[in-house]
């Protein structure tokens, strides 16, 4: 069994460019007490403090929406992350958005200074844009960037401010001094939305991604066996789950960036559970769940909040 399961709930939904996210957690919750799972009074939780009454002010930075909160959820996810693992406990982080997901990888890199990272990211998304590539300026689009420390210059098409640069240089190096995951120990699953700034980030660090056809094609063990093998190197393993790495026709659209085409419940549930019992794994993240924009009631949070308990199961288990 691994050490004892804190839950880290984090409401921050400043990164998205839709409202109700920040509701994600919460739906989770209502999903387990309507039909009385007592799930979430079994665990410790602790809650991160947001930045979100900045949604209610006029964005200073527009390729960098409200990144001067994000710094801030950057520090206060990466403390609580940190804090969780010195006390020798395992962190499950629900999340409102998935761009604060940089400050859980800056967290656990934070507890863990010495050791080698694998990222397992299973998401529609590569969000692998920056300030300086992106469309719209959401930085939910932005977090892995953040971790492999990664301006795309290359492919830039907006000229940002200084105040922009000082900050957004502040989300790459908070408590290190270069990336915090090389490209080679990132994995992608499901991702199938992607710009062409992005696929040329991808193409240069030749990330891996296994498509949802490869894992239809292949089968889910020959693609679990190559995530490992790929990571074999690393010495400890976050996983990062965002909902819309499934196929809203099986689940709901109730995420902020739903894609069709995506894995089907049981297609996750494999990835997460096999995950979970990898004695390297050190934190595990469920982001997006949308509530605000489910058209089947509550659906998406039911779907997540079943494949969390499975995952924990399994951590406990393992």
């Amino acid at each position: 069994m691994k050490n004892k399961i804190k839950l880290i709930i984090n409401k921050s939904e400043i990164t998205a460019g839709t409202r109700g996210s920040s509701l994600g957690p919460e739906a989770m919750m209502a999903a387990a007490r309507r039909i009385d799972n007592l799930f979430f009074g079994k665990y410790p939780i602790a809650y991160v403090k947001d930045e979100n009454h900045l949604l209610d002010e006029k964005v200073k930075y527009p390729f960098a929406k409200r990144i001067e909160g994000l710094v801030q959820v950057f520090e206060s996810v990466s403390s609580e992350v940190k804090s969780v693992i010195e006390e020798n406990n395992f962190p499950v982080v629900v999340s409102g958005d998935h761009g604060s997901a940089g400050g859980t990888i800056t967290g656990i890199k934070a507890a863990y200074p010495n050791k080698r990272l694998g990222v397992v990211w299973i998401d529609a998304h590569g969000d692998l844009h920056t300030p300086y590539t992106t469309p719209s300026g959401n930085m939910h689009g932005m977090p892995m960037a953040t971790a492999l420390a990664e301006d795309n210059k290359q492919v830039q098409k907006n000229e940002i401010s200084e105040e922009e640069t000082k900050l957004w240089n502040e989300l790459k190096t908070m408590h290190t001094n270069g990336p915090r995951v090389k490209s080679e120990d990132l994995v992608f699953v499901a991702v199938r939305d992607t710009e062409e700034q992005e696929d040329a980030l991808i193409d240069r660090l030749e990330i891996t991604n296994h498509s949802v056809e490869q894992v239809r094609n292949k089968g889910k063990k020959a693609i679990m066996h190559e995530i490992l093998s790929q990571l074999n190197e690393c010495d400890i393993i976050y996983i990062s789950f965002d909902v819309d790495s499934m196929d809203p026709v099986h689940t709901s659209h109730g995420t902020g960036t739903p894609v069709e085409n995506g894995l089907f419940p049981d297609e996750a549930e494999y990835f997460l559970t096999e995950l979970a019992k990898n004695k390297k794994t050190v934190c595990i993240e469920f982001v997006e769940v949308n509530p605000c924009l489910d058209e089947k009631t509550n659906k998406m949070a039911e779907v997540a909040f079943d494949l969390l308990e499975k995952t924990i199961n399994e951590l406990e288990n393992s």
